[in-house]
C-alpha cells in the first residue's frame, strides 16, 4: 500500500515537472503559450470519459466568461466564442454518437409540445438553408441553433430530471456573471460611473455591448429575486442572494440598456397578472381594447412621439425619456432603419426569406437614404436586424416567424398550465421565475436579437427546459422520475 502511494506521488511530481519544462520550452524557444491549454484539454477529456453531464455544467459556467476568437486573432475571417462553442459542438457530436449507439432518449421530452414546436422551427430553418442566398452562412447558423437546442434544452431537461437542481443550474451562470458585473463596474469607474457612452464598451470582451449584457441581467433577475425573498429557502441562502440581487440591480442601472429596463417592467406586469390570477379571457379582452385604442389614436401618438427631443443621456431620467424619441435619437432611429430593411427584405422573399443568418450581409441595399443615421453602416458590423421577430421574418419568411412565435406561445401555455397544476411551493416559484425571466427576453426580442450567441441562448433554452422539466415531473411523465426536489 505504501509502495503504491509512493509511486502515485512520484508520478504526480514527474508529470508536473515534465509539464513545466515543456511549457518553458514552448515559451522561450517558440514564443507560444498554447501548452498552457493542455491541462484544460485533459480535464475536458476526463469529463467526456467519466462524467458527461459535468461537461454541460462547464459550458454553463464558462458562458459569461467566454470571449470571441477574434479578440485573440483579429485577422481571422470567422469567429466563435471560446471555450463554449467548441465544447457545445463536442457535446453535440457525442450526443449524436450516443443516440446512434443506444437509440434511446426520454420520449416524454422528445414528444412534449414545446419540443415539437422547437423541432418544427428547426425543420423550417433547415429548409430555408437550401433556398438561402448564402447557403454556407445559413448552414452554419442552423448548426449553431442545433447545438444550442440539443445541449441547452434537450439535455438540460434530462439532467433536471436526474442530477442537478434548478437552483444549481442558475448559479452556474450567475457566479461567473458576478465577476463580469464587477469587472464592468470597475472599468466604468475609470470613465465616470454614470457615463452612458462608457457603458457600451466596459463589458467587452465578455459581452458585445451593453444591450446583450443588459438582456442577460434582466433574464436572470426574476430568479435572483426569488432566491432573495422565497420562503422555501434558508435565511443564509436568502441573505447571500440578496447581496447578489443588489449587485445585479447596480449592473442593470449602469448598463444603460433601455430595452432591459422596458423588459423588466413588462415581466413585472406578467408576474402581477399571474399572481392575481386574472382570467385569460380578461387579459385577451384588455389586449384587444388596448390595441384598438392604439390603432385609433396612432396619428396623435406619432405626433406626440415626434415632439420628444430628449436623446439618450448619462442622466438616468433623460435616458428613460429618450426611449420614445423617434426624431433625433440615433440609436432609436437606427433600429427603425434596420426594421424597415427587414420588412423590405420580407416583401421581396415573403415565403422563404433570404436564408438564416444572412440579414447582416443583405440588408445594406435595402436602406433608404432618408432612413440612414449617423451610425448606419453597410458592413453589418453593428448588430443584426435588432429584432428576433423581424430577423426571422426576413431570413426565413412567414413560416420562420410563425414557427418561432409557436415556440413562445407553447412555452407560455405550458408554463401557465403547469403553474396552476403544481402544488409544491418551491416548484411553483421556480416556474414563475422562469416565465418572467423568459418574458424579459420575449419583450427584448422586439428590440434586439441575441439567440445566435451563447450568452443569451443558455438562459433562453435553459429556462424553457426548466418549464418543460417541471411540467413533465408534475405529470409523472419522466421515464425515470426521481423528482426535482432539493433544498438550499
Amino acid at each position: 500500500m505504501i509502495q503504491k502511494e509512493t509511486i502515485k506521488i512520484g508520478l504526480f511530481y514527474l508529470i508536473s515537472v515534465g509539464f513545466i519544462l515543456l511549457n518553458i520550452f514552448f515559451v522561450v524557444k517558440k514564443d507560444l503559450l498554447i501548452i498552457n491549454a493542455l491541462p484544460f484539454l485533459l480535464g475536458i477529456l476526463l469529463l467526456v470519459i467519466y462524467s458527461f453531464d459535468k461537461l454541460i455544467y462547464l459550458i454553463i459556467f464558462f458562458t459569461p466568461l467566454s470571449i470571441p476568437l477574434r479578440e485573440l486573432k483579429p485577422d481571422l475571417s470567422f469567429d466563435m466564442y471560446l471555450p463554449t462553442e467548441p465544447l457545445l459542438f463536442l457535446v453535440l457530436i457525442l450526443f449524436i454518437l450516443k443516440m446512434i449507439n443506444e437509440r434511446d432518449f426520454d420520449k416524454s421530452i422528445i414528444t412534449h409540445p414545446v419540443s415539437l414546436a422547437v423541432f418544427l422551427n428547426l425543420f423550417w430553418i433547415l429548409v430555408t438553408c437550401f433556398t438561402s442566398t448564402m447557403p454556407v452562412i445559413s448552414i452554419k447558423f442552423f448548426l449553431v441553433r442545433v447545438w444550442f437546442v440539443v445541449v441547452l434544452y434537450l439535455l438540460a431537461v434530462k439532467i433536471f430530471s436526474q442530477k442537478i437542481t434548478i437552483e444549481q443550474y442558475i448559479w452556474l451562470y450567475v457566479i461567473p456573471f458576478i465577476i463580469v458585473i464587477f469587472y464592468s463596474i470597475y472599468r466604468h469607474t475609470g470613465y465616470g460611473l454614470f457615463d452612458r457612452y462608457a457603458a457600451h464598451f466596459v463589458v467587452t470582451p465578455f459581452y458585445n455591448d451593453h444591450t446583450s449584457y443588459g438582456a442577460a441581467l434582466a433574464i436572470y433577475l426574476p430568479f435572483i429575486t426569488l432566491f432573495s425573498f422565497g420562503k422555501t429557502y434558508s435565511k443564509r441562502f436568502r441573505f447571500i442572494s440578496l447581496i447578489v440581487l443588489l449587485v445585479f440591480i447596480a449592473g442593470i442601472i449602469l448598463s444603460y440598456s433601455r430595452a432591459a429596463w422596458v423588459s423588466i417592467l413588462a415581466a413585472f406586469i406578467v408576474w402581477t397578472v399571474i399572481k392575481l390570477k386574472i382570467p385569460l379571457k380578461s387579459i385577451v379582452l384588455s389586449l384587444i381594447i388596448v390595441f384598438g385604442l392604439l390603432t385609433l389614436s396612432q396619428d396623435q401618438i406619432l405626433l406626440r412621439l415626434q415632439k420628444n427631443s430628449v436623446e439618450s443621456s448619462s442622466n438616468l431620467v433623460e435616458h428613460v425619456y429618450s426611449i420614445s424619441n423617434i426624431t433625433s435619437d440615433a440609436s432609436n432611429l437606427e433600429r427603425i432603419n434596420r426594421w424597415n430593411c427587414a420588412l423590405r427584405m420580407f416583401r421581396d422573399k415573403p415565403l422563404m426569406g433570404f436564408g438564416p443568418g444572412t440579414y447582416m450581409f443583405k440588408y445594406a441595399s435595402y436602406q433608404l437614404n432618408k432612413n440612414r443615421t449617423i451610425i448606419s453602416t453597410n458592413a453589418g458590423d453593428l448588430g443584426n436586424a435588432h429584432s428576433e421577430y423581424l430577423g426571422a421574418l426576413s431570413e426565413s419568411g412567414i413560416p420562420g416567424l410563425i414557427t418561432f412565435l409557436l415556440i413562445i406561445t407553447t412555452v407560455l401555455y405550458t408554463a401557465i398550465k403547469t403553474y396552476k397544476r403544481v402544488n409544491d411551493k418551491r416548484l411553483k416559484s421556480l416556474i414563475l421565475a422562469a416565465i418572467t425571466g423568459l418574458v424579459t427576453y420575449y419583450i427584448h426580442g422586439f428590440l434586439n436579437n441575441f439567440l445566435d450567441t451563447d450568452k443569451l441562448s443558455v438562459p433562453f433554452w435553459g429556462f424553457t427546459g426548466i418549464i418543460v422539466a417541471i411540467d413533465l415531473y408534475s405529470r409523472n411523465k419522466f421515464q425515470n422520475n426521481p423528482g426535482l426536489q432539493g433544498e438550499l
